[in-house]
């Protein structure tokens, strides 16, 4: 029993798709990164991990550079392995992102220091309740024409995140635009805000970004966009709706609760020296 690693998104989805399906909550981005893959947002590049016990698979990995690698809900005492097998591989891995234990075990086993992390939360969906007090303006869906708009807040996004990789969003955008994915919120004829939400997968539907410029915060349009695009996915049939929140980040982790997000499991971003 050892680790596989591949790059054929199609061969590795047919066989580790239906295993990651088998908790689509906790495995929520690595099944919608698997899409995205699938869909050619990255190249030849990528790396997809897994480890079988009598054919079946047990574990897997993804890494699509440069960002770190990605751990599913995977056993603990198979993370020691992939760590090593990486190694011998020599593949430059930045850091990882998981699921707090596996993370952290993950770091203790690389070869490299780790050099600072992020500690994240991820939170489900449970009844919806609405912004208190109401929030002046409405929802919209994103088209073509929000598309230079929608890449510069992304950036500005990526930039204020610590321990996110700085990429270029243009053609990740316009996919998500294209599979309406992406709301933005409109006040006083003027777009102050956007979030994203996956189409759903396995019945799941992950919010991601939430992003309100700095000149129109504190006037409830974070609230406003998450309970829009929140709704949206719920009425289109999402039968989990989730989300990740920077646990440093108090403002964003009580807008969620009070519109009705409770937590589920605590996840780390350690990056690499």
């Amino acid at each position: 029993m050892t680790w596989i690693f591949t790059s054929d998104a199609e061969a590795y989805t047919g066989v580790a798709e239906p295993w990651l399906l088998r908790d689509p909550v906790r495995n929520t981005v690595p099944l919608t990164v698997l899409r995205a893959i699938r869909g050619g947002l990255w190249g030849d590049d990528v790396l997809l991990g897994r480890l079988e016990r009598d054919g079946r698979v047990v574990a897997a990995a993804i890494q699509t550079p440069p960002h770190a690698l990605l751990l599913p809900e995977i056993p603990a005492d198979t993370v020691p392995e992939l760590a090593t097998r990486l190694i011998e591989t020599e593949r430059a891995i930045s850091g990882v992102n998981g699921p707090l234990p596996l993370a952290e075990t993950f770091a203790a086993s690389w070869w490299r220091p780790e050099a600072g992390r992020r500690a994240e939360r991820l939170y489900r969906l449970d009844a919806l309740a609405s912004p208190a007090p109401p929030v002046d303006g409405a929802s919209r869906v994103a088209v073509a024409t929000d598309l230079d708009l929608l890449v510069r807040w992304g950036e500005e996004f990526q930039a204020e995140a610590e321990g996110v990789a700085h990429v270029d969003l243009t053609a990740l955008v316009a996919s998500r635009i294209a599979r309406r994915e992406l709301v933005v919120w409109e006040a006083g004829g003027r777009s102050v805000a956007f979030a994203g939400a996956s189409a759903s997968l396995g019945g799941m539907s992950r919010i991601g970004p939430v992003y309100t410029p700095p000149e129109f915060r504190g006037k409830g349009y974070g609230s406003a966009i998450s309970h829009a695009v929140s709704a949206k996915v719920r009425a289109e049939g999402a039968a989990e709706v989730l989300l990740f929140t920077d646990l440093s980040n108090a403002t964003a982790n009580s807008i969620y609760q009070a519109i009705g997000y409770r937590p589920v499991s605590d996840y780390a971003s350690i990056t690499f020296a």
